[in-house]
């Protein structure tokens, strides 16, 4: 059975800091691309950042690059997202996606598999 669990979220301080992990079970990480999105109440769900593990090529949203970065532990079957300097803005439900085709999309429906998210919320 595919799926993705997520897990990493939790309460912070503005400023700090959150590591996101999204694990893959029932395949292996190989030749898709691998996106984490955010929903925030009320709004629609936006593409934050992707990975792509043919070439390992990566995308940020502009509202966190220089803050966030993608990365992929082959051994662990695992995708992370780093997030430095949160802001109360990035308050939201993350979600970990997974699509065929390597190739990054911002698409929310051109992802195939969506793990259940996980909270992050940055407040003082």
């Amino acid at each position: 059975q595919l799926q993705l669990v997520e897990s990493g979220g939790g309460l912070v301080q503005p400023g700090g800091s959150l590591r996101l992990s999204c694990a893959a079970s029932g395949f292996t990480l190989d030749y898709y691309a691998i996106g984490w999105f955010r929903q925030a109440p009320g709004k629609e769900r936006e593409g934050v950042s992707c990975i792509s593990t043919s070439d390992g090529s990566t995308r940020y949203a502009d509202f966190v690059k220089g803050r966030f970065t993608i990365s992929r532990d082959n051994g662990k079957n695992t995708v992370y997202l780093q997030m430095n300097s949160l802001k109360p803005e990035d308050t939201a439900v993350y979600y970990c996606a997974v699509r065929g085709p390597p190739v990054c999309s911002w698409s929310r429906y051109g992802y195939d598999y969506w793990g259940q998210g996980t909270q992050v919320t940055v407040s003082s």
